[in-house]
């Protein structure tokens, strides 16, 4: 998976975003449950790994492209953190922290604990 230019990603809305991932996805005969779930994380993710600095996610998923996951394999390791910090947030836990908590869990990540299935510290 590359790396969407990001002149051009800024310029779609998310429907689209998700409609290419969702294309792509099928394009390389990739079986999915729940496609648009799983495009509409994509787009999520790529959206945060856009806004640069205001957040660590770019940094992450470039250290765990550097830690040898592929693109698509770093991006559902982030996606797998903000799943739980979502599920967290919507069973009232650590709301108060905001996204402290996703970013903290976000630095913890390595493409070790990835690969084990390990994405929180719980």
């Amino acid at each position: 998976m590359l790396e969407p230019n990001r002149e051009w990603w800024k310029e779609l809305d998310d429907d689209e975003r998700i409609s290419i991932v969702m294309e792509h996805h099928q394009v390389a005969d990739i079986d999915l449950p729940d496609e648009y779930t799983h495009a509409l994380l994509h787009v999520v993710v790529e959206n945060q790994v856009g806004l640069s600095e205001k957040t660590p996610v770019e940094a992450v998923l470039l250290r765990l492209i550097d830690e040898n996951l592929d693109r698509h394999d770093a991006v559902h390791a982030i996606a797998s953190v903000l799943v739980n910090h979502i599920h967290e947030l919507m069973h009232g836990e650590d709301a108060a922290l905001g996204n402290d908590n996703y970013y903290a869990e976000l630095e913890k990540l390595t493409a070790e604990k990835w690969s084990r299935g390990d994405y929180t510290d719980e």
